[in-house]
């Protein structure tokens, strides 16, 4: 192994580490409301669907503005675009403290919409690591860098304990502050990978080319399964352990967090088991253990140990899941159109973490006290992904002009 092999190496490593810990940052920025949800409902009188609809709307956002975001950094980079999205996000932050120390519910939805600005840096973590490592690494790579998704948990277990300890002003202060040193950082230390190439057509044209590859919708729907699953449980599993399980809100919050930081863990695994088999195989395996423990979950297993288990079970296989759709992407996306493919799948998946939620309210049944109609509904989806899977996708195909 040469010098250079080696320095470049530690570089790639070294970039992988930033872009990592700036999607965590970004993403608590971005779930800075929800976890104080229920204090803005109690503060401003909100009603349930008001509620929903602040937390809601930086979530939608953060999605769909994948899509352009993701265009642009194939044409910007990932270093320029994760500094800008990174140091404009502090003005959200902040303005969105001034709306919250004034209790206006107005206010607050607006800033939340420009909140959503910082979930949309996943969309430019992905190429960048993915220009920074060789085929067979970027299974690994863009699995730690999903690992980064972490940073919602963060959020729910820090935010409302920032609010306590220092005050509310004073918490979303600590995260701008956050936000302005991972900004600086970003700027003085990551750098764009030597051979990366900046794609300067116009973004319409490039969005609407990327719209028109087979890989971008096969990839849009696994991942709407996967990644959509790991958030619309994060979002409602509080509500449904505190219904089924008569959990307090405190001891639903803690599952959850669990529930969170299991998918997080597996994420980079399914990346590294997408390196070794194909991410095919991963995938597979994902929707399949979803579709059964969608059924174990709807029999209500006892609390502790058999419930906990079984929500853990679910986590993993959802993170693996995750990460094995975007080793695939890595596979498969021509190389000068990685981010802007990244940013319509990136959205797919946020919208499919938003519509399951409504799906599980709709569906309950106040009688028996349980969610089963919506919990086979899931099964159902995940067993329609997983013959689409089989039988649509093969390992081995690779798109004209990619990198693989």
């Amino acid at each position: 192994m040469t010098s250079n092999t080696v320095g470049e190496q530690r570089l790639a490593t070294r970039n992988l580490v930033l872009a990592t810990g700036t999607f965590a940052i970004n993403f608590w920025a971005w779930n800075l409301i929800a976890p104080l949800g229920t204090s803005y409902a109690e503060a401003m009188s909100l009603s349930s669907t008001q509620t929903s609809l602040l937390v809601a709307t930086p979530v939608l956002v953060g999605s769909i503005g994948r899509i352009p975001v993701g265009a642009m950094t194939d044409r910007h980079g990932g270093r320029t675009m994760f500094g800008l999205l990174t140091a404009v996000t502090i003005a959200p932050v902040l303005a969105v403290a001034f709306a919250g120390s004034i209790d206006s519910y107005p206010l607050l939805l607006l800033f939340g919409f420009f909140l959503g600005l910082a979930g949309t840096t996943f969309a430019i973590g992905i190429p960048f690591v993915n220009a920074w490592h060789p085929p067979s690494r970027r299974g690994f790579a863009t699995g730690v860098f999903g690992a980064g998704m972490g940073g919602t948990a963060l959020s729910a277990f820090f935010t409302p304990r920032f609010v306590d300890w220092f005050g509310y002003v004073a918490a979303h202060l600590i995260v701008a502050a956050a936000l302005a040193v991972t900004a600086a950082t970003v700027f003085a230390l990551m750098r764009d990978a030597p051979d990366w190439q900046p794609n300067t057509a116009a973004v319409v044209p490039r969005l609407a080319a990327a719209a028109r590859l087979p890989v971008t919708w096969a990839m849009s729907f696994l991942y709407a399964v996967t990644f959509g699953g790991f958030v619309a449980f994060t979002t409602y599993l509080p509500t449904y352990l505190k219904v089924v399980y008569e959990f307090s809100q405190t001891e639903a919050g803690t599952r959850t967090a669990g529930f969170a930081i299991a998918a997080v863990l597996a994420r980079p695994l399914g990346g590294v088991l997408s390196d070794r088999w194909h991410p095919r195989t991963v995938v597979l395996a994902s929707l399949t253990g979803c579709a059964v423990m969608a059924l174990v979950v709807a029999l209500q297993p006892a609390p502790e140990v058999p419930a906990g288990l079984s929500f853990l079970l679910m986590a993993f296989v959802l993170g693996i899941g995750t990460g094995g759709v975007f080793a695939w992407v890595a596979r498969r996306a021509p190389a000068a159109r990685v981010g802007a493919v990244t940013g319509i799948v990136g959205a797919a998946g946020g919208l499919g973490g938003f519509f399951p939620p409504l799906v599980m309210g709709a569906t309950y049944d106040a009688a028996d006290n349980d969610y089963t109609v919506g919990l086979v509904l899931l099964c159902l989806t995940a067993l329609v992904a997983t013959v689409f899977t089989f039988v649509k996708l093969s390992k081995d195909p690779v798109q004209q002009g990619s990198t693989t």
